[in-house]
C-alpha cells in the first residue's frame, strides 16, 4: 500500500502523506517513496510550485517503530546506508527545483521536523506542536540537523536539540522554523495565497532565486562569491524570461509566462 499520493491541479503538484495510523511515520520504503515523488515532481516542466501536505492528527512522526525495531540489529554498514537513504531523502527535498510548501497541520516529530526544515516555505495550524525528540531515547538529530538548524537558527537548536522540549506553533514562529500560523480551518487559503505568489512569479527567476539562496546561505561573503552573484543576475537578464519581464514592467503589460 502506498504512503503518498500525488495530485496536480493547475501548475500545483501536492504530495500528501496518506498514513494517519501511523502518525504519517517514515520507514525504509516511505522514504523511498517520497524521494520519488520529488522527483517526480520536481521533472514536470508543468509543475511551479508544490506542497508537502499530510492527513490525520499528525503531519510525521518521525521514524516508524517497526523501522526502529529493526534498526536495533543493524549492523554498523547497514546503518550508514540507512542514514544514506535518508539523507537523500532530505537532500531531494531541498533541491527540489520547483518551490515548496510545506502545509503543516499537525504534529512534527523528530526526523519529520526535517521535512519541514527542507522546505522552502511552511504553514502551521495554531494546533500544531514541534519537537526534537531524538535525546529522549540516546539519539541525536543528525542527519536532518544541515536543514534544522537553517531553518531555525543555531541558538533556537541549542535549546531544543538539547532539551527535547515540545513547543508550539507560536514559538515555530518566533524562531523562525515556520512562515506563517494560522487557525487549522485557515491553513488551505494561506498555503493558496502562497501558491498564487508562487505561479504569478516568473518560473525561470523563481527557480534561479531558489538556486541563489541554496547557494549563498551560510556562506562568507568573499571575492568567488560575490563573482559568483555577478555571473548569476548577468545570466538572468540575459535570460528569455529575464527581458521579457522587463519590458513587461516597463511597458505596463502583464508577462507573457502569465
Amino acid at each position: 500500500m502506498s504512503a503518498l499520493t500525488i495530485r496536480y491541479e493547475g501548475h500545483r503538484a501536492t504530495i500528501t502523506l496518506t498514513q494517519p495510523e501511523v502518525r504519517n511515520a517514515f520507514s525504509d520504503e516511505v522514504i523511498a517513496e517520497i524521494t520519488a515523488a520529488f522527483i517526480e515532481v520536481g521533472a514536470r516542466p508543468d509543475v511551479r510550485a508544490v506542497v508537502l501536505a499530510a492527513e490525520g492528527p499528525a503531519f510525521c512522526a518521525g521514524a516508524n517503530l517497526n523501522w526502529m525495531r529493526r534498526m536495533a540489529d543493524y549492523t554498523r554498514e547497514e546503518n550508514v546506508a540507512d542514514a544514506g537513504k535518508l539523507a537523500e531523502m532530505l537532500r531531494v527535498i531541498y533541491e527540489c527545483p520547483k518551490p515548496t510548501i510545506a502545509r503543516v497541520q499537525g504534529d512534527v516529530y523528530a526526523g519529520g521536523m526535517g521535512l519541514v526544515a527542507c522546505c522552502d516555505m511552511a504553514v502551521a495550524a495554531e494546533t500544531a506542536s514541534f519537537c526534537l525528540s531524538e535525546v529522549k531515547i540516546g539519539l541525536i538529530p543528525a542527519t536532518i540537523s544541515p536543514y534544522v538548524i537553517r531553518a531555525m537558527g543555531a541558538r533556537a537548536a541549542h535549546r531544543y536539540f538539547l532539551t527535547a522540549e515540545r513547543f508550539g506553533a507560536a514559538e515555530a514562529l518566533r524562531i523562525g522554523f515556520v512562515h506563517e500560523v494560522v487557525a487549522a480551518d485557515q491553513l488551505d487559503a494561506k498555503v493558496h495565497e502562497l501558491l498564487k505568489a508562487l505561479t504569478s512569479a516568473s518560473p525561470n527567476a523563481v527557480r534561479a532565486c531558489k538556486r541563489l539562496v541554496l547557494d549563498v546561505a551560510e556562506r562568507e561573503i568573499n571575492a568567488s562569491l560575490i563573482a559568483a552573484t555577478v555571473d548569476g543576475i548577468t545570466d538572468i537578464r540575459a535570460s528569455d524570461e529575464g527581458r521579457e519581464g522587463v519590458q513587461s514592467f516597463l511597458q505596463k503589460r502583464k508577462p507573457n509566462w502569465l
